[in-house]
């Protein structure tokens, strides 16, 4: 069982910015691809950004460039540092290891205009 606590969250205006963070209980970062996810009112969970257990980074078209994601290995965690943030990133974040039925509960992110 691997637990996964996401925190950082918050109101910020429009152009700011957020580092969100995920704990997780085990290091199966080193075994898994680690996701976040993010998921708006009303619409499907969708996929951000991944690291690989080897440090390989893919993000989506809409965060390319704003968003960085990022690991600290002795600690179990994973970063997501969010720039320029816009309202259209308004979403509850999640993180993930692809391919496993663990996932944290989330924190939400709010930007305002």
């Amino acid at each position: 069982q691997v637990q996964l606590v996401e925190s950082g969250g918050g109101l910020v205006q429009a152009g700011g910015s957020l580092r969100l963070s995920c704990a997780a209980s085990t290091n199966i970062w080193r075994t898994n691809v680690m996701g976040w996810y993010r998921q708006a009112p009303g619409k499907e969970r969708e996929l951000v950004a991944t690291i690989t257990p080897v440090g390989s980074r893919n993000y989506a078209d809409f965060v390319k460039g704003r968003f960085t994601v990022s690991r600290v290995n002795a600690n179990n965690t994973v970063f997501l540092q969010m720039q320029k943030l816009e309202v259209e990133d308004t979403a509850t974040y999640f993180c993930h290891p692809v391919a496993t039925k663990f996932w944290g509960k989330g924190t939400l992110v709010t930007v305002s205009s």
